[in-house]
């Protein structure tokens, strides 16, 4: 990018000549840590980390964990009381539930294979003790009655919920960039042997071999990897020259630092920036979850209640300075709220070989 153009922070791309993609419910800057109470634990990576680590020993005594923003505590939920002392001696909280991960895993697999409709999105919720699938209003006529019946004979281990819109990709990212017809978002500026590179939505990368940072304006960039359906992430490498620093746009003329990368947890507390509808704030309901979008299925995803609209998809969702996920699409929008889900931004970093600068 030439020295002349402004440094492009975190923002995003919407649809030109796309159909209009939608999503989700509203939400504000983050602020960082919750303070913790009396007694309670701090929600930091590291606590997170300490409450996962601990489930994945539990193994089938275990099912999940989850930040408790209400007492400030991660809670681990466990399905044998014997293990209450290992979670408190972590500082978390015991909270003995119905099913194992194993058993929600296992309900995970049975919508994989016998329900993977378009219109349709699965993960699971710590919180609930359930698999939660939710339906858009595409779904219908023999679709509608083949998932009732997947989901009524996995009984009370599912929770069904209703979208009010269509689940669809949100070709947007960070700062506004055009390609192909498409306005996307730019996720995050990162570095791939020591070369200056960005990362936005798959959906996007898919659409466009070639970026500007103005409609109709010089190249900035180009596609060099993209992958879409099945997980949702492109990496595009800049033309030489320009200042691609790795920070954020809140949209109020300040811009949020990113030093890392972190895993999300739910119960998070997280932001997302797009260039059509700014800056949201919500919280992380769900990980590993599967959107059944009409382009294809993506797993994998971050799954939230934060909002977004057309032209956000590949912008960034961080909590303070961790940089988090990538905005992939949802149903609803920023007036109405809704439901979006983000690709988690270590998975692409680790698969393209690349750093934060």
């Amino acid at each position: 990018m030439a020295q002349s153009r402004k440094a492009l922070t975190t923002r995003a791309l919407t649809a030109a000549s796309v159909a209009a993609l939608t999503t989700g419910a509203a939400l504000l800057p983050g602020a960082g840590p919750a303070a913790a109470a009396p007694d309670g634990v701090r929600a930091t990576p590291a606590a997170a980390r300490a409450a996962s680590a601990l489930v994945a020993r539990l193994g089938d005594r275990a099912a999940g964990s989850y930040y408790d923003t209400a007492a400030h505590r991660f809670v681990v939920n466990i399905t044998d009381p014997s293990a209450a002392g290992s979670v408190r001696a972590t500082g978390a909280v015991p909270r003995t539930v119905r099913h194992s991960t194993a058993q929600l895993r296992g309900a995970i697999g049975t919508l994989t294979r016998r329900a993977r409709i378009a219109g349709t999105a699965w993960s699971i919720d710590p919180r609930q003790d359930k698999v939660v699938v939710t339906v858009d209003p595409t779904v219908t006529g023999a679709q509608r009655t083949r998932l009732n019946s997947v989901v009524g004979a996995l009984g009370d281990k599912v929770a069904v919920r209703r979208a009010a819109s269509a689940f669809k990709p949100l070709l947007a990212g960070g700062d506004a960039i055009w390609g192909g017809g498409v306005r996307c978002s730019l996720g995050f500026n990162v570095s791939v042997n020591g070369a200056p590179y960005f990362l936005t939505a798959g959906h996007c990368g898919n659409a466009a071999s070639s970026w500007s940072d103005s409609q109709g304006g010089g190249e900035v960039g180009q596609t060099v990897d993209s992958h879409f359906p099945g997980i949702d992430y492109a990496l595009v490498q800049y033309d030489s020259g320009g200042d691609n620093p790795s920070a954020v746009d809140l949209y109020d003329g300040s811009s949020q630092q990113i030093t890392h990368a972190a895993d999300a947890y739910v119960g998070e507390s997280v932001t997302r920036s797009g260039s059509t509808s700014g800056v949201h704030s919500g919280t992380v309901n769900g990980l590993d979850a599967t959107v059944n979008y009409q382009e294809g299925s993506v797993s994998g995803l971050i799954d939230t209640d934060v909002c977004a609209e057309p032209g956000d998809s590949g912008g960034a969702l961080f909590d303070s300075d961790a940089a988090i996920g990538l905005t992939s699409g949802g149903s609803g929008d920023c007036t109405s709220g809704g439901e979006t889900f983000f690709q988690p931004v270590p998975a692409a970093l680790s698969a393209e070989g690349a750093t934060l600068p």
